[in-house]
């Protein structure tokens, strides 16, 4: 016996990288560059890391088991920070519950809410971060995939949602900035999507892991409780109602390591999920929930997080304009590079010529129905990862400045 939902799972994107450069190698001298996994190395706060060091309350923190629900001084300071970042108010006893890192709750939140009927259905943006999918799948939900198409300038297009299919939907999931794209929804866009969840009944699930990576100050993202708070549709009764946000302190404070998040919105659904995760085991220990309350009550290491993005992107740009049709994201850190040949075979020989590794949109995407022919939004892009220090940065830029003029 076993779950048979677990056939639909497709490989994970890393999985698919690795069969892709089986055969690829590179033969020169130049040190490896891997491009394709989003994860932070800058510098975490060094304050958190003292924290974490710290033997004598390390001690202590070791002897308790911890709340599922969070401790009152992690929740405080999440609340603290949502009312400072986006103006929202949100009671730490209800509206917040901390995570054991946004991943694991980003699935495990349609395990919890999903009723699992039959024909029910989960928008996703398409490409997309695979949770999403496989979240969907397990909880007994087909995806439904939402185009953010070159020609609609990576937006999600809703427009093409039937009646019939929003009245399937239980759970949409949407990613501002987006991964892999970096585009960011707008507000306008946020209270439309809430509209048509009171409309059809259904959740939003809005990923906001890469909130505090942006290029512009008069271009900063918004969330989706921020939107909650202003809609003034007839059919919500509650504050956040149908709509809840993720938050991680990988991206802002370079700690992926910590597994450290929070979900943050309409009370009924938090209690719903609380009582799942109670059963499911994953309160994160009272020293990361220390560590935790402390990175989130700091702004000064965010700003200069930032700052070393917003210098590297400045840096790698330059490098890359005259080579590539080259979009700047509007948050996050990856570039959404178009490729001049297709994405496979441009990873592929990227790898063997300048041992360079960038993640092949392909991989992160679907087509847009069953026809296999159909076209998949990823297909002639590679996701770029500019997540290493300047040097190796600046150093890669110039490798594929290079790889353009070969092709």
């Amino acid at each position: 016996m076993r779950n048979s939902k677990l056939e639909h799972l497709q490989p994970y994107p890393f999985e698919r990288l690795r069969e892709l450069h089986k055969h690829c190698e590179h033969r020169g001298s130049l040190d490896h560059i891997p491009l394709s996994l989003g994860e932070p190395k800058h510098p975490p706060p060094s304050f958190v890391v003292e924290a974490l060091a710290d033997a004598q309350a390390l001690t202590t923190q070791l002897g308790i088991y911890p709340a599922t629900k969070g401790t009152d001084e992690l929740r405080l300071a999440i609340s603290d920070w949502l009312q400072g970042r986006f103006g929202i108010s949100a009671d730490p006893a209800t509206h917040i519950l901390p995570v054991y890192g946004t991943r694991e709750a980003l699935f495990s939140v349609a395990q919890a809410l999903l009723s699992g009927c039959a024909g029910s259905l989960v928008g996703m943006p398409n490409p997309f971060y695979q949770i999403y999918e496989g979240a969907a799948l397990l909880a007994g939900a087909r995806p439904l995939y939402i185009p953010n198409l070159a020609e609609n300038d990576y937006r999600a297009d809703f427009t093409g949602v039937t009646p019939a299919q929003w009245r399937a939907t239980e759970m949409v999931y949407i990613c501002s900035p987006g991964n892999p794209t970096g585009q960011l929804m707008s507000l306008d866009e946020m209270l439309a999507l809430i509209d048509l969840a009171h409309q059809y009944d259904f959740v939003i699930i809005s990923d906001e892991c890469y909130s505090e990576l942006y290029y512009k100050d008069e271009l900063v993202p918004c969330s989706l409780l921020e939107a909650a708070a202003q809609y003034r549709g007839g059919s919500a009764q509650r504050p956040f109602e149908r709509c809840l946000s993720f938050h991680s302190l990988s991206k802002r404070s370079n700690l992926p390591g910590l597994r450290s998040g929070f979900v943050a919105g309409d009370a009924t659904l938090i209690q719903q999920y609380l009582s799942y995760r109670t059963y499911h085991g994953c309160a994160m220990s009272a020293h990361h929930q220390y560590a935790s309350a402390l990175a989130w009550g700091d702004e000064a290491h965010v700003l200069e997080n930032r700052a070393l993005y917003r210098d590297k992107f400045a840096a790698v740009t330059k490098i890359l304009a005259p080579h590539y049709d080259l979009r700047q994201p509007e948050g996050g850190f990856y570039h959404w590079l178009r490729t001049p040949i297709d994405d496979l075979s441009f990873s592929q020989r990227l790898l063997e010529q300048q041992h360079i590794t960038v993640m092949p949109g392909t991989f992160l995407g679907r087509h847009l129905d069953e026809d296999a022919n159909s076209g998949n939004p990823g297909q002639g892009h590679v996701r770029v990862a500019w997540v290493a220090g300047m040097e190796d940065c600046v150093t890669a830029a110039q490798r594929l400045a290079e790889f353009a003029r070969s092709l």
